[in-house]
């Protein structure tokens, strides 16, 4: 009888690196190359999760197409001026494969720019595959979860992540969710999608997975 690989599907921005400051930066900047007003930092904020073009259509619709042509050349130029790992991440990763897991990334980021992005804070030797969303349906549809596992050959444990999108998506996946408050979702907002654990770091996922047993 075949196991499959037992894997941790973590989301990337607001949950394993703190990259909100650049994102709303590049976010930003492009209203202001097109002569626009730009929204203040927590109405961008409140989209954080959600398809690039449908956050810019939420703002200036017309503009839409233009302005996710400017953020994605701003963005690859300015991506990691100030996203860190978020405390103790480096650290819990390196202790989940240490117990035997597999580590997936499943983002709402497109694959090139999310491998660069994990490539360039040196989270690459630290997960076992970097899935990004290419032309499918975006979270809260399982979609990206299912095609991160589908890749490893692997049955998915526990979704992590910062939005409700994150739980939804992890729930529909059949995987048992983690919801982490320091990034893009307040404790109150992530509870509504009602998520296995509520934390405010990721400490206590490391509770739920012992090591496992090895042969």
């Amino acid at each position: 009888m075949t196991h499959l690989q037992k894997t941790i599907v973590f989301d990337l921005d607001g949950t394993l690196v703190d990259s909100l400051p650049d994102i709303i930066a590049s976010f930003q900047y492009g209203f202001a190359s097109l002569g626009l007003p730009a929204p203040e930092d927590a109405a961008v904020r409140a989209l954080i999760g959600q398809p690039l073009e449908a956050m810019y259509a939420h703002f200036a619709p017309t503009h839409a197409p233009q302005l996710c042509v400017v953020y994605r050349e701003h963005y690859a130029r300015n991506f990691v001026n100030r996203s860190r790992p978020f405390p103790g991440v480096v650290e819990l990763l390196r202790t989940l494969r240490e117990r035997g897991y597999w580590l997936a990334i499943a983002t709402t980021k497109r694959t090139d720019m999310a491998r660069r992005f994990v490539e360039a804070l040196g989270l690459m030797p630290a997960v076992d595959y970097v899935q990004g969303t290419d032309g499918f349906p975006h979270k809260p549809a399982p979609d990206v979860i299912h095609r991160a596992l589908g890749a490893l050959g692997a049955e998915g444990l526990w979704m992590v992540g910062d939005t409700t999108a994150d739980i939804l998506a992890g729930r529909a996946a059949g995987l048992r969710t983690y919801g982490v408050t320091w990034g893009n979702h307040d404790a109150e907002l992530l509870a509504t999608a009602a998520p296995d654990e509520l934390q405010p770091d990721l400490g206590r996922l490391l509770e739920h997975l012992p090591p496992l047993a090895r042969g």
